[in-house]
């Protein structure tokens, strides 16, 4: 059984763009050119609210959080590498998120995944997320899917 270790840390931290962009390399693999118009909502340089998942003190998972408004925070760039997958990686990155967020203030969590992630829909629903209107830049978006959850 692998070691999973959960850090918080910030955007700067190195081993968080090297995620990211894998991330960012299996979405334009899957969804080529409207990929571009997500990476303009996904901004995340200058962030302190980042958590990175270690197998085995290897970076393997990440996702983070922003103020979406005064009582909500928005997460974004959840990840975990495919070969990692199925550890429960995810389920840790996101319960730690959920009790920073708590600890912050924020009652509300909206977040984002695309129609065609299947498996991120089953994971956030797993996990108390449910279906919402589109929000923000998603509005209107038909290939986004928005979910909301209370902490």
């Amino acid at each position: 059984m692998a070691a999973i270790t959960i850090k918080r840390t910030e955007a700067n931290d190195p081993d968080f763009p090297h995620l990211v962009a894998m991330l960012n390399r299996e979405l334009h693999e899957k969804y080529g050119d409207l990929q571009l118009i997500y990476d303009t909502y996904n901004q995340i340089s200058g962030l302190d609210t980042v958590v990175i998942a270690y197998v085995d003190d290897v970076p393997s998972g990440c996702g983070c959080f922003k103020k979406y408004d005064y009582k909500t925070a928005e997460i974004k760039r959840m990840f975990v590498k495919p070969e990692c997958r199925k550890l429960g990686i995810a389920s840790s990155i996101i319960s730690e998120l959920e009790i920073w967020i708590k600890e912050e203030g924020f009652p509300n969590i909206v977040l984002e995944t695309a129609t065609k992630q299947h498996e991120a829909i089953a994971f956030y629903k797993k996990h108390g997320y449910e279906i919402i209107e589109n929000y923000g830049p998603y509005w209107g978006m038909e290939t986004s899917v928005c979910f909301g959850k209370k902490v």
